[in-house]
């Protein structure tokens, strides 16, 4: 079993910066692959990145450039940069982990993991 919390999430005027945590834990195994999903009211699930132990990261189209994913496998955390902060990021994000293959570990599939946490919400606006 894995356990996820994260913090870090709060109301930020468009063009700012929030960092979010997460702090994973349980077996080693089963949270190789870690990363954030998000969803916004009325919205399907959206990956916004992903990292797999072995150093690999993948990200969302919609927050290249602005997001950076940061992952200690050791020590069981997880953090998400958000630069540049748009409207349209906000909603609810939510840490993930899974056990899956490094090739398998992208910010599309992090969409379903087999563990996440409560979330914490993330709001840009004016």
């Amino acid at each position: 079993l894995v356990r996820l919390v994260e913090s870090g999430g709060g109301s930020v005027e468009p063009g700012g910066s929030l960092r979010l945590s997460c702090v994973a834990t349980g077996y080693d195994y089963a949270r190789a692959c870690m990363g954030w999903f998000r969803r916004a009211p009325g919205k399907e699930r959206e990956g916004v990145a992903a990292s797999h132990k072995d150093g690999r990261t993948t990200y969302a189209d919609s927050v290249k450039g602005r997001f950076t994913i940061s992952h200690d496998h050791e020590r069981g955390t997880l953090e998400l940069q958000m630069n540049s902060l748009k409207p349209e990021d906000t909603a609810m994000y939510y840490c993930a982990a899974t056990s899956t293959r490094p090739e398998w570990c992208t910010a599309v599939n992090i969409r379903a993991p087999d563990y996440q946490g409560k979330g914490t919400q993330v709001t840009v606006s004016s």
